[in-house]
């Protein structure tokens, strides 16, 4: 006997009045379960709407430019049933949201545990950052059931609500500020800007729930389970959730734990609004007059140019003598003499021994050749690392080894010493960035599905999104030195790119490492505009084991940023025409 439904648009997240840009049905048509019937277009993304089971098309309710939202009805469908279909629904989760008592699980041998917990699933991520949310999509995509754990309302991890994505926002500004006022020295002046930071703030905002609301409308239609709450091991096999409503436990064959890192404190600061960290700093409620960035890595420099170019007066102060230590130092070099004209001060070898609060700002005492002893700032932000979260996650009672730190050991395939149970990202080391635990991510879903899939990247690029910027991959100078690499060296200056010229900013570099013996590329270093988007070539030549001619027999387009890697790698092969080929050892 056959029956005629009505088949309507699914949850597809907080998505409403989303056009249809393509109807891929007609009526008669027969069609299978998950086959698409339309193509929706959102703000966000393209994305196909599935049929939910099998039939026969007898007309359509929609067409192309039509805007649906949950519960529109697409089409009549005649489906065949039959007098022995069984009600499932006692296998699927109450109401509640509590599914069955016993839930079946893999042991650490790997076979096949009763546990009990309030929801049953095959995969379990944990933190729902870049990597935690690649890994369950990717896992679903495998055909596991997957569940996703996630603290915070919003999906997307640090990166997305409280780092990458937001400071890139406001980085752009920066550059956009920078770029009107250097025009005046090529006879174009503007007025100066007026900041409006609330209105700024909440563009971010935007930006940023834009991208998570998008993220969250793809866990659904990939039907990932989402639960929000603070998740810890109880077991090899069961995780507990402190959710708004109360403790739920979730059994799993397989967990990947994402639960990334933190901004690291300094003990015996004091509490004090006006001492921020990098999170704080990106909610932009002030521009203070002066501010003290502490730290001379990445993320501080990054926001000493944002508040930069909004007006603070910046001041960095370094514990080491170099900023940036991962980076070659002639490349850094380009970029400590571009700001050193903009910023206060930068005093490397110097610590801070104190923060003394005082109503006209923070006493900062300083120790160090060049420090000033003390100095009064409007804020302090204290960027000197991330702390992993490993230990969070009461990792000892499903006997997951720690190390002190806090990260957490993983082979290639990115599994912990017990096997069902994988890591990615920041807590498994460095480099803590957020395209490396993509990687991860998929390796680690791919091989709880059974593929033969291992991390073996390589180069893994880094950038620093600082003015100029600051990109690198594969073995930097100082390494090859300290290893004994014998290595070729093509080194380009953007003083001779005419379209470096043509912006006003030829202070950059591009470098090139080749092995003396194989000829081919093992490092890249770039400072200037637009650094990290020339570093994907690079990398990409790194991975395929491209030598000098590789790069430099490919036809870059003419004037462009790009074309420095290949002329770069003239400057090795000895047929670059642009300057004098350097003289041959």
């Amino acid at each position: 006997m056959s029956n005629t439904v009505i088949i309507e648009v699914p949850d597809i997240g907080d998505f409403k009045d989303v056009e249809i840009i393509e109807v891929l049905i007609s009526p008669g048509d027969r069609i299978e379960a998950e086959m698409p019937l339309i193509t929706l277009e959102s703000d966000k993304a393209t994305m196909e709407v599935p049929s939910p089971q099998a039939g026969l098309v007898k007309d359509l309710k929609v067409t192309v430019g039509d805007k649906v939202s949950m519960g529109s009805p697409i089409a009549s469908m005649e489906i065949e049933t039959s007098a022995n279909t069984t009600d499932k629904a006692g296998d699927a989760p109450s109401a509640t949201g509590k599914a069955p008592a016993k839930a079946p699980t893999s042991g650490a041998d790997g076979q096949k545990t009763t546990v009990s917990a309030d929801i049953q699933t095959e995969v379990l991520v944990l933190g729902a950052g870049p990597g935690g949310y690649t890994a369950a999509f990717r896992a679903a995509d495998l055909g596991k059931k997957t569940v996703l754990v996630e603290r915070y309302p919003a999906l997307g991890g640090v990166c997305l609500n409280v780092g990458c994505i937001p400071s890139k926002a406001y980085l752009h500004t920066a550059n956009i500020l920078d770029e009107t006022r250097r025009m005046a020295d090529h006879g174009v002046v503007f007025g100066e800007p007026t900041i409006e930071i609330a209105k700024l703030a909440a563009w971010k905002d935007r930006l940023v729930g834009r991208l998570s609301k998008g993220i969250a409308g793809l866990a659904k239609q990939r039907k990932v389970q989402v639960i929000q709450g603070v998740g810890t091991f109880s077991s090899p096999n069961v995780l507990t959730v402190q959710t708004a409503d109360g403790p739920t436990t979730i059994g799993f064959e397989h967990a990947i734990i994402a639960v990334g890192s933190r901004s690291t404190e300094i003990p015996g600061f004091p509490k004090d609004p006006r001492i921020w960290t990098s999170t704080t700093a990106l909610e932009l409620k002030t521009i203070p007059k002066r501010l003290l960035v502490i730290g001379g890595g990445v993320i501080g420099l990054e926001m000493a140019t944002v508040y930069s170019a909004l007006g603070s007066r910046i001041t960095i102060v370094e514990l080491l003598d170099e900023l940036i230590p991962g980076c070659d130092g002639d490349l850094v070099r380009v970029l400590r003499k571009y700001v050193a004209k903009r910023y206060e001060n930068i005093l490397l070898g110097t610590g801070v021994t104190g923060i003394e609060p005082r109503k006209d700002g923070l006493m900062v005492s300083l120790s160090g050749k060049d420090a000033p002893g003390s100095d009064l700032f409007d804020a302090v932000l204290v960027s000197v690392g991330r702390t992993p979260n490993g230990k969070e996650i009461a990792p000892e009672k499903a006997g997951i080894r720690v190390d002190e730190q806090g990260f957490i050991s993983v082979d290639k395939q990115q599994r912990t010493n017990v096997p069902h149970i994988f890591a990615i990202g920041d807590v498994v080391g460095q480099p803590m960035l957020a395209h490396k635990a993509l990687h991860e991510a998929k390796v680690a879903a791919e091989v709880i599905a059974g593929h033969a899939a291992q991390f073996d990247a390589r180069a893994i690029p880094s950038v620093a999104y600082t003015d100029p910027e600051l990109a690198w991959a594969g073995i930097t100078e100082n390494e090859a030195k300290a290893q004994g690499i014998a290595y070729d060296k093509g080194a380009f200056p953007w003083a001779a790119s005419g379209r470096a010229l043509g912006m006003g900013r030829d202070e950059g570099i591009t470098k090139l490492l080749f092995e003396k013996d194989s000829g081919r590329v093992i490092g890249v270093g770039i400072v200037g505009p637009h650094a990290g988007d020339l570093l994907s070539e690079a990398v990409l030549a790194l991975e395929m084991g491209a030598d000098a001619e590789d790069l430099g027999l490919t036809i870059h387009p003419h004037p462009t940023l790009s074309e420095t890697l290949a002329l770069s790698a003239e400057m090795v092969a000895g047929t670059i025409t642009d300057l004098m080929p350097p003289r041959r050892r």
